[in-house]
């Protein structure tokens, strides 16, 4: 297994399968029509397992490699194995039941990733949250329809195990832009937010960190439409990804013009924020700010 397959879980491993098969097919020249036909399925049914979108079959892959031609009893005793491991569940799966489906898949990714670009507006990116200030996040966020206390625990406990990702043997690089408003923002409290930009002035200490600022007296800047995540991979078999959370589902944009728009993007905001070297400066006066209420 790959190390961003062992990072990452089942849904790394899915694309990287997914990417063999359609390579594969495409070699062969078989139409998604004649492939879904072999295993019984229809042609968008290959369609989301060449873009790792749902679990294999042992049975189905092992019918599309014969449809393939693969004669490589090696490479297709490694493809067989590689789709059992799949199915495997990842540590985030017992959380299954408090998170939204759809937000699954990003946890997978966010694991196997070697570098993550992210945009924020309104809060402080997820992976730089401390336990209190994601708890008032995620209060605030179900104010309406207010979490048991043990559930509000155990989803603070799930992003704080996200954070593993830069802090393991091979961490990922973090490269993350957020407007000023983020850091006037009282979530929770004042006192929460203190200590959250104190953790933000330990954190932006890191190697593997990089955090920058965009201040307000820089007027108006490229417009996004809203946060934004950029996931990026060493594995070749593994396609950059961006990653936008709406309310109720999320996109997943993995196709070359739509992640270069993203990527272009993800560049103005981080040019039109504050050197990273001026960061520092920028968390201690939103302190200060604090201090003088």
């Amino acid at each position: 297994m790959t190390e961003p397959g062992a990072y990452g879980g089942p849904t790394a491993l899915r694309i990287m399968l997914g990417v063999y098969l359609r390579r594969m097919r495409e070699a062969a020249g078989v139409t998604r029509t004649d492939a879904g036909w072999a295993i019984r399925g229809s042609e968008s049914k290959i369609s989301r397992l060449e873009l790792g979108r749902v679990g294999f079959k042992v049975r189905d892959v092992d019918d599309l490699l014969t449809l393939y031609k693969l004669d490589d009893p090696d490479e297709r005793e490694r493809l067989l194995t590689l789709a059992q491991e799949a199915n495997n569940p990842g540590w985030w799966q017992r959380y299954d039941d408090l998170t939204p489906q759809w937000f699954h898949s990003y946890l997978g990714l966010e694991m196997a990733a070697d570098l993550i670009r992210t945009f924020e507006l309104q809060f402080v990116p997820g992976l730089l949250q401390t336990p209190d200030y994601a708890r008032a996040v995620i209060q605030m966020a179900r104010k309406d329809m207010p979490l048991p206390k043990a559930e509000v625990d155990r989803l603070v406990s799930l992003r704080m195990s996200r954070q593993d990702v830069l802090t393991r043997q091979r961490p990922a690089r973090l490269w993350a832009v957020m407007d000023e408003a983020v850091l006037r923002r009282p979530i929770g409290s004042p006192e929460i937010l203190r200590t959250q930009l104190e953790y933000l002035l330990e954190a932006s200490r890191r190697h593997n960190v990089t955090l920058q600022i965009i201040p307000f007296e820089m007027g108006g800047y490229t417009s996004t439409g809203g946060a934004f995540t950029l996931l990026r991979y060493n594995d070749a078999d593994l396609p950059d990804i961006v990653y936008i959370e709406h309310l109720s589902s999320a996109v997943y944009l993995d196709k070359r013009d739509e992640l270069d728009t993203y990527v272009v993007t993800m560049d103005a905001v981080s040019i039109t924020a504050a050197q990273p070297r001026e960061t520092e400066g920028l968390l201690r006066r939103a302190i200060e700010r604090l201090d003088e209420l």
